[in-house]
């Protein structure tokens, strides 16, 4: 009987320590994400640079950011690389197809900053990239959730997570900025 006792205690301080260990995070560099053209973004490419990923809509009160998320781009594009990511969750602000939102945003504020083909942020399908940003078990770093159209995340040089900013905090503030 002792022994049965004392297995059961072992088993259970096993299983508590086990329980109790965290993952350590992993690198978002191997998720995938489609570019506005089709062709896969290869996030490797962008170690040794901050990212900061943006959902993003042409038909919202915050689309104006696109100019400094631009600026943004152009200033620190040595370090820093911005993706947009269109985005149709948030009142159907984003409706157009692929090649309309590209034109949309290079035509009218002048974007060169790499876009992928629309995405879910949020709900059941929600994206790979998503998933990671927005789930401490996966980021290491804090749970969040998307509220909203521009909501923007900073990712280190090493694809780790740095910060969230939600849509009322522009692209050049000084939020943003000083992790950059």
């Amino acid at each position: 009987m002792k022994k049965i006792i004392y297995l059961f205690f072992l088993i259970s301080y096993l299983n508590t320590n086990a329980q109790n260990k965290t993952v350590a995070p992993s690198p978002l560099y191997d998720i995938k994400i489609e570019g506005i053209d089709g062709k896969i973004i290869d996030l490797k490419k962008y170690k040794g640079k901050k990212i900061l990923f943006v959902n993003v809509a042409s038909e919202c009160g915050f689309t104006k950011q696109y100019d400094g998320l631009q600026e943004l781009y152009s200033t620190y594009k040595d370090k820093l690389v911005v993706i947009g990511l269109p985005c149709n969750q948030f009142g159907g602000q984003e409706p157009g197809a692929a090649e309309e939102i590209e034109t949309f945003c290079r035509l009218n504020f002048g974007v060169d900053f790499p876009l992928t083909t629309k995405i879910k942020v949020k709900g059941k399908e929600q994206h790979e990239l998503y998933e990671w940003l927005t789930t401490k078990a996966k980021n290491g770093k804090k749970n969040s959730s998307v509220k909203w159209n521009f909501q923007k995340y900073l990712i280190d040089e090493n694809g780790m997570f740095l910060d969230v900013f939600y849509s009322m905090t522009k692209p050049m503030s000084k939020k943003i900025i000083k992790l950059i």
